[in-house]
């Protein structure tokens, strides 16, 4: 099943990309594999896939073990997409190749804290909620300048881009705009030169709409149905 669903993603993502006239190297596909089985994983690496995302640091450092017993050999990066907690980070200093889910100056502090003590370099995206949903973490559009100005001045976090979790719809097309608008914050904030900031990715697009988020600029999309099934919820 994975190894289908992940020839059907492909396709899609290059059929996008055709429509909308991008390279297809441009676009980074993260297999999100929360909640599944090691299996399924190994499924998704046998059939090529190398990169992943998880929502919670536990099952993400489980998994790696897991994976280094079975798969010693294997080059693999892992994701952070999900909402971290700030007492969480420490556990993550060289166990992760970017944390999507930045959403505060306090949780941009604790990264900061936590790198520093190790020397290493924290490699990350601000989560921006652009459809202001209550329910949703991320923070305000409008605030996201003065977010990056005080991230920039932290040495051992390096700003790569912006995220957003698009509003679950039927219609995929109800979330272009959220999609463009993040694509136009992005360019925006490029504009403005800040030190320590890099605008080049954009992390935005789920099972059911990365193909529009792809169409508006998405470099980073997050597929877990389309790929792995349905959630189990563990």
């Amino acid at each position: 099943m994975v190894t289908e669903n992940l020839k059907n993603v492909e396709n899609k993502i290059c059929q996008a990309c055709k429509r909308c006239g991008r390279d297809r190297r441009e676009v980074t596909l993260i297999a999100v594999s929360k909640t599944k089985p090691v299996e399924m994983i190994q499924e998704a690496i046998e059939s090529g896939t190398s990169i992943f995302g998880e929502n919670k640091v536990q099952e993400m450092l489980e998994k790696q073990e897991l994976l280094k017993q079975e798969l010693p050999e294997q080059e693999l990066q892992w994701h952070m997409i999900g909402h971290l907690q700030r007492n969480k980070v420490k556990q993550l200093v060289g166990r992760v190749a970017m944390i999507h889910s930045v959403d505060s100056i306090r949780l941009a502090r604790q990264i900061e804290d936590e790198f520093s003590k190790k020397n290493k370099m924290a490699h990350i995206l601000v989560e921006v909620n652009m459809a202001k949903e209550d329910t949703k973490f991320g923070i305000m559009p409008e605030e996201t300048e003065e977010i990056l100005r005080q991230i920039s001045q932290f040495h051992h976090i390096r700003v790569h881009g912006l995220m957003t979790i698009a509003p679950f719809v039927e219609n995929p097309e109800e979330n272009r705009v959220y999609f463009r608008n993040l694509h136009k914050l992005l360019v925006d904030i490029n504009h403005k030169n800040i030190d320590n900031i890099s605008m080049d990715e954009l992390s935005m697009g789920m099972t059911g709409d990365y193909e529009v988020a792809i169409e508006e600029g998405a470099t980073y999309i997050r597929v877990g149905t389309g790929i792995f099934g349905n959630r189990q919820y563990i």
